[in-house]
């Protein structure tokens, strides 16, 4: 639970930080990826920012290559302290989700009666 929380106030003091910077700036504002609902352009930042270099080289050359944010340009306008957040934040986020899914997972199943 505490896990979760630190996620969620990294959510919004990255999305403060770092991406409200990437909006403004010309060269990175339509280089976020796809923003399905409102922040969700927050998540593809940290996500190309925290993600090893070989992957997003793959998702970068797959056909669906618009959904997600652009690394290289990303890189180039985010100081070494944005992509450490992003890092953080990122994997805080996937334990988060991932730990709720199977939490959820494991009480269908009768795991804690």
């Amino acid at each position: 639970m505490c896990v979760l929380l630190v996620a969620a106030i990294l959510f919004v003091v990255f999305g403060q930080i770092t991406v409200r910077k990437l909006r403004k700036n010309p060269d990175t504002k339509n280089k976020l990826g796809v923003e399905f609902a409102s922040g969700w352009d927050i998540l593809n930042v940290a996500q190309a920012l925290a993600l090893p270099k070989k992957i997003t080289r793959v998702l970068a050359k797959s056909p669906i290559s618009g959904f997600y944010a652009d690394r290289v340009i990303l890189e180039q306008n985010t100081s070494p302290f944005d992509r450490g957040l992003a890092k953080v934040f990122w994997y805080l986020y996937v334990f988060s989700v991932v730990s709720m899914l199977l939490l959820m997972l494991l009480n269908t199943v009768g795991f804690f009666d």
